[in-house]
């Protein structure tokens, strides 16, 4: 299981937009897009949207704390860094200076560049998941 850290109550949004759009909408990550340290709930509908033709969106605060929403399909462009605490859980670092200290693993750096003690695996998302795609044995 991946461990998520969303900024918004991600059952709300996918049922608000799943209701307003007549699709389902599912929660897929949350990472910084286009600005570091800002991350961004995104979610995934499997038909794009049919004014901006997007699959991916997502909701975030801006600097001035007012809710925003984005097209995030370049979410499947990017790495996630992960690393696997003793219950077999995943964990990834959602930003640029968010570091996380798990079972005595460590993961930074977001999207900007993957950091790691220990062993280490690369995920994608694709179709609305998260996917495995490499394997790093590094301690």
């Amino acid at each position: 299981m991946i461990k998520h850290a969303p900024r918004f109550d991600v059952n709300v949004i996918e049922k608000h937009y799943s209701e307003k759009d007549g699709v389902p909408v599912r929660y897929v990550c949350s990472t910084d897009l286009g600005a570091s340290d800002m991350p961004v709930d995104v979610f995934y509908r499997s038909t794009p949207h049919p004014e901006f033709g997007n699959h991916y969106f997502g909701i975030y605060l801006n600097r001035e704390k007012q809710l925003m929403i984005t097209s995030a399909d370049a979410v499947e462009d990017y790495e996630f860094g992960m690393i696997e605490d003793k219950d077999g859980n995943y964990w990834y670092s959602q930003s640029h200076h968010d570091c996380l200290f798990i079972d005595g693993k460590m993961i930074d750096g977001g999207r900007e560049y993957i950091r790691h003690t220990g062993e280490c695996e690369i995920w994608k998302v694709k179709d609305g998941e998260m996917v495995r795609t490499v394997f790093i044995n590094e301690t």
